[in-house]
């Protein structure tokens, strides 16, 4: 591996984000690869009650990655952190308690999802019809979480250590799986949605393999022991930092499990199943700036280390215009063609013409929400974990979910709908505020600009 620190130093600002981003991007898109190619298959060989069993399964397979992602996101921020101080020891000490702490969730987890998954999958908003097609999917994928959240959490600390092409190579390398063996396992073998989650599985197992031979290599460059170890300042450093990560991922879940059984209610399974379309489709637009947006992270905590404010206020405004930009191409491009991509996944005209028009309201309005997201990353990329916590937790939580409880009421199914650009407005104001008082580094670190 390459000099880690050589990375931040020798490249210009927008240089040195695109070289974060654009692998972190792919990776991102690839890694949506993988319920999108299940969905795809399911609901073209199965029809659209599959695609209802897969959107069930959903807010699991998020509560899983969300808190891979957590964790990853925290080690990641620390790593970066301590590269910049050239703390070293803190370094290995935060890296061995964040594979205990992700080995320990994770599998305690998928052990009481499998117990109790029929309770679950019916409180999730599971039709009769929908029922066995998200249990026949979910008893089987939840196996795969551990390997997918040790290889997120392996890669994002490689990328802190300045490789930032692991990641996007161990999720190519499982979407490709994902891609043949679904073909085999689904419509050769006409396995239907079991096939499709073992597919899952062992392209994520593949992954992590990858993962970890190069893992093992930065290992043993710094030395680094495999042994449980469990420190409460260290994991609670990693958690508090990656927790509002963990909120933004876990909000979709929360919203799906409410959405699920408010529309099975007010919309019926149809509703249940345009949702699930909706929300796989506009995941390609949150990669992009969410790609963007993280990729900031390191950089920004680096020169934050260095006490070098004055880049942190460079990367951000130009991480800031980069997202704007690629928010408003991408959402151009998916409002426009909206019914032909949705074609894509379903056959029936009655479905696709609704979800069309749904998820073109639903993205109405999404180049707003790109300082949104950039203000929550710059939060965590300084450490402060309080408010970027409450960011995270504003769009989906504290705006959204009230909002739909409101306008479901009022104007029927089309009201959850009409939440969305609602949301997103509010959400874009609120982080405008928040980006300008955090850009005031005068205030917020106590920093005196040096004298020419």
């Amino acid at each position: 591996m390459k000099d880690s620190s050589n990375i931040f130093y020798e490249k210009s600002t927008n240089k040195l984000l695109l070289k974060f981003a654009v692998p972190c991007i792919i990776s991102l898109l690839v890694n949506e690869l993988y319920n999108m190619v299940d969905t795809l298959y399911v609901g073209r060989s199965i029809g659209a009650m599959a695609v209802g069993g897969l959107t069930v399964a959903f807010p699991i397979q998020r509560l899983i990655i969300a808190l891979g992602l957590m964790i990853a996101v925290g080690v990641n921020t620390a790593v970066a952190r301590y590269l910049g101080e050239n703390n070293e020891e803190e370094m290995k000490k935060t890296i061995a308690n964040s594979i205990t702490l992700t080995i320990s969730i994770i599998l305690g987890l998928t052990l009481l999802i499998f117990i109790f998954r029929e309770r679950i999958i019916l409180n999730l908003g599971a039709s009769r019809g929908i029922f066995p097609y998200a249990k026949d999917y979910i008893s089987i994928v939840i196996f795969g979480g551990i390997f997918q959240c040790l290889t997120v959490v392996y890669c994002h600390i490689m990328t802190a250590l300045g490789d930032t092409k692991i990641n996007l190579k161990a999720v190519s390398l499982g979407a490709i799986c994902n891609i043949v063996l679904d073909y085999i396992l689904v419509i050769n073998f006409n396995l239907g949605v079991r096939g499709a989650a073992i597919a899952t599985v062992i392209s994520q197992i593949a992954s992590f393999i990858y993962a970890y031979y190069f893992f093992n290599k930065v290992r043993k460059r710094f030395n680094l022991k495999f042994q449980f170890s469990f420190e409460k300042a260290v994991v609670t450093s990693i958690v508090s930092v990656g927790f509002s990560t963990f909120i933004i991922e876990i909000s979709d879940a929360l919203v799906a499990f409410i959405l699920n059984n408010l529309l099975l209610s007010y919309g019926g399974e149809e509703s249940v199943i345009i949702f699930g379309l909706v929300t796989r489709i506009s995941m390609f637009l949150f990669i992009t700036l969410i790609g963007i947006s993280s990729s900031m992270q390191p950089i920004a905590a680096f020169n934050f280390g260095r006490d070098d404010y004055d880049k942190v206020k460079e990367v951000v405004m130009s991480t800031l215009k980069v997202a704007i930009i690629s928010s408003v191409v991408c959402w151009l491009g998916m409002f426009i063609f909206a019914k032909d991509i949705i074609s894509l996944f379903v056959g029936e005209n009655n479905i696709l013409f609704d979800a069309a028009r749904i998820f073109r309201i639903v993205i109405l309005v999404f180049p707003c929400v790109s300082v949104y997201y950039v203000t929550i990353y710059f939060y965590q990329a300084m450490g402060e974990a309080k408010a970027s916590f409450m960011l995270s937790i504003y769009r989906q939580i504290v705006i959204f979910i009230p909002l739909l409880f409101v306008l479901i009421q009022m104007f029927g199914a089309i009201g959850a709908w009409i939440a969305y650009p609602i949301s997103d407005i509010i959400a874009s104001i609120t982080g405008i505020i928040y980006l300008k008082r955090g850009l005031d580094v005068e205030d917020m670190f106590g920093y005196e600009p040096k004298e020419a």
